[in-house]
């Protein structure tokens, strides 16, 4: 009788996980085609998408048309202090975007940290952690030794509150170098002592978190894909209409440098018919190494993958600009195989990208190599081990602000600052 129960115990919990596996490649299937249908424009859709992916339509615009009601409900909500908004006793700097994924917010954040850090006033970056935490997981390695705290919880009020009163805070403008000329000035930074009492808190992923007051609103919009089919979530990536972007202070258009000039004008247009008077800049995702996976303290130099057969593996939000800028690097071919943002590689995915190593090796009659991000790795460093005996790399890269119009690095943070202090009544 045990022996039976026993096996009908495994046999049941066999089934499930049977079950369970069938769901996640399941989900992940309707992940990429309802992403698909989010980015393919109107006037393309019968020649695009397939006859599910058009079955979906009707659905996901019921569901966008709902969507559409509750967001000026709730924002109202706020208004009349029905649901109630936090404000930290330090400045808050929000980094966000209109639509999912892909849009360089926590390279912003990383960027926005370090310089901050640098001038001597001690940043909180909040950050939700979501999906595998691959995106706090990166700023912690990045920023480990420097005075950035990294705060990571859905209710980013709750999670800021524990750390200022662990840490305390102070204003950043009681800091002897923060005055802006020390802000700027490449010399001073790096130069100055930092407190370990909170200056400024950084929002990430910020723009619909409107729980929290913030001072300074950052948007960030890929200019590869700026606002997909125009169209609400789920139906389109939206999170919000473009006449969300009046909250904006500041816009960056992320990914300038691999659109042509005509494309970013032509988002700088759409922008300002909105608000014409937003400031607006223009940031690139910057190569600059590759790591070992399993051995990240063996950096290679760019150029080392140049001539080689290369594929391309990412689970991230913009999986086109990844490729364009591997494929820079000079490769003698660099295929790809993309996976729904935040994905966490199972088994299957493994041996899936193994036979396409296979592929690749027995077409081109050379041994590829593993090109994968760094939110990739530092989701589930472990998985990748499994693509033995082929070598990993880990691209690493840095947000740059890129001139145009006038605009520099140096104007960005001036703007930004200028808000601060705008804000704080300085």
């Amino acid at each position: 009788m045990l022996a039976q129960m026993l096996i009908l115990h495994f046999f049941f919990s066999f089934q499930i996980i049977k079950f369970d596996h069938y769901c996640t490649l399941l989900m992940e299937k309707l992940r990429k085609m309802v992403n698909q249908i989010a980015y393919t424009p109107q006037q393309n859709r019968l020649s695009k998408l397939s006859a599910l992916q058009l079955s979906l339509i009707p659905i996901l615009s019921l569901a966008s048309t709902l969507y559409s009601f509750a967001l000026p409900l709730r924002c109202r909500l706020y208004q009349l202090g029905l649901l109630h908004k936090n404000r930290l006793p330090v400045p808050v700097i929000s980094v966000g975007n209109l639509t999912w994924g892909g849009n360089g917010k926590t390279p912003m954040v990383e960027f926005l940290a370090v310089w901050l850090s640098a001038a001597g006033i001690s940043p909180l970056i909040l950050t939700r952690g979501y999906s595998g935490a691959d995106e706090a997981k990166m700023l912690q390695r990045h920023l480990y030794g420097t005075p950035v705290k990294i705060g990571i919880g859905a209710n980013r009020a709750n999670t800021a509150a524990s750390f200022l009163k662990r840490y305390g805070h102070i204003s950043p403008w009681k800091h002897g170098d923060t005055d802006l000329e020390g802000l700027l000035s490449n010399r001073k930074q790096g130069s100055c002592s930092c407190s370990d009492q909170i200056g400024i808190a950084i929002l990430d992923d910020g723009m619909q978190h409107i729980s929290l007051w913030r001072d300074v609103e950052i948007v960030m919009v890929n200019a590869m894909i700026p606002w997909g089919n125009h169209q609400l979530i789920p139906r389109g990536p939206l999170r919000e209409p473009l006449t969300a972007l009046t909250r904006a202070d500041i816009v960056v258009i992320h990914h300038a440098d691999l659109v042509s000039e005509k494309d970013v004008e032509a988002i700088a247009s759409e922008i300002q018919k909105v608000k014409i008077s937003l400031p607006m800049f223009l940031s690139r995702l910057a190569p600059l190494y590759f790591l070992k996976a399993g051995n990240t303290s063996c950096k290679l130099a760019l150029p080392d993958i140049s001539n080689t057969l290369v594929l391309c593996v990412s689970a991230i939000g913009s999986a086109d600009s990844f490729v364009e800028r591997i494929k820079k690097l000079g490769p003698v071919y660099a295929d790809r195989l993309d996976f729904s943002d935040h994905h966490l590689f199972q088994a299957e995915d493994i041996d899936m990208i193994k036979m396409r190593l296979q592929n690749l090796q027995s077409e081109f009659a050379m041994k590829p190599v593993v090109v994968v991000t760094e939110k990739d790795y530092d989701r589930a460093p472990e998985v990748l081990k499994y693509l033995n005996p082929y070598e990993v790399l880990v691209l690493c890269s840095s947000l740059q602000i890129l001139p145009h119009n006038g605009n520099t690095e140096e104007s960005f943070k001036k703007c930004l600052w200028q808000h601060l202090k705008v804000s704080n009544k300085v």
